[in-house]
């Protein structure tokens, strides 16, 4: 068999392992891309058994897919929160489960989605396992046509080499939501987490497909077999209920030093400040 065929069938090994997750009643997202359209042909064969799900498609492409195989879709409209989306992914950093997400060209639906799901559920094969992102692959980022060059030398000023996404025939890629895609490339990056928060500061940018702190748990396939790696930290999504994966977390008195002047502790009390003029003790703690 070719490479090709070979990593295909990594691909669908790892698709099916990761729609063995998805039981009765569940509303699932469905993820864009070649091994992402393996889970979706696995959920299709298991409907047709009798289960009973409903799907939110990340890309037109996949609805299109989806609807197809006689899966029953669903919006944001009618159910908010998603309990399980089974995607793809370009590279996953080892031991973080960090990832770079979006050559398929739908990584802001994809992050949407993720964020709004209980759990995501990534499906790769063994060639996508890096130890650090930004290795192999560069970081998508969706951005608005308007201000592009702008935008563009603004990436490149944080380190990054930024194409701007071809087609086939040389026009400018379109994002489902009529987007831009420029291909960022940094290297190995050092800090993922600092890095996607940087690119959200620069105005024009929509979203990047840096998906830091989302997967849990990762499904990749090799020769050996397929291969589970949960987070350490857990999925940073749509809160979860405790008629789900994990129950929710007790609330808890803001810390001390993440806020200026308000919050005293348990065991002291906080003297009241009467104004003065002039008096440094009541001044702003902005100023």
């Amino acid at each position: 068999m070719s490479d090709a065929t070979d990593r295909d069938a990594l691909k669908r090994q790892a698709a099916e392992a990761a729609v063995k997750l998805v039981t009765d009643g569940m509303i699932v997202g469905l993820g864009t891309g070649s091994t992402a359209a393996f889970a979706v042909e696995a959920l299709a064969v298991r409907h047709r058994q009798g289960l009973r799900f409903m799907g939110i498609p990340t890309s037109e492409h996949t609805g299109a897919q989806a609807k197809a195989a006689g899966i029953p879709l669903t919006t944001f409209a009618e159910h908010p929160q998603i309990d399980l989306t089974i995607d793809g992914a370009d590279e996953v950093e080892r031991g973080t489960l960090n990832l770079i997400k979006g050559l398929g060209g739908a990584l802001l639906r994809e992050k949407i989605v993720a964020a709004a799901s209980r759990r995501l559920a990534i499906i790769v094969d063994g060639a996508k396992l890096v130890d650090r992102l930004g290795s192999k692959a560069p970081v998508p980022v969706e951005v608005i046509t308007f201000g592009l060059e702008v935008t563009k030398a603004r990436l490149e000023a944080l380190g990054s080499v930024a194409k701007l996404r071809l087609t086939a025939t040389g026009e400018p890629f379109v994002t489902d939501s009529g987007n831009r895609i420029l291909d960022c490339g940094f290297g190995q990056i050092s800090d993922p987490a600092r890095l996607e928060k940087r690119i959200g500061r620069i105005v024009g940018v929509v979203e990047s497909g840096l998906f830091i702190g989302r997967a849990d748990p990762v499904f990749i396939a090799d020769a050996s077999g397929v291969h589970r790696l949960d987070s350490p930290h857990g999925h940073h999504g749509a809160r979860r209920s405790s008629s789900s994966w994990a129950s929710p977390a007790r609330a808890r008195p803001p810390s001390p030093s993440s806020w200026r002047g308000g919050w005293a502790g348990p065991s002291r009390r906080a003297t009241p400040c009467i104004p003065r003029p002039m008096s440094p003790r009541c001044m702003p703690a902005f100023l």
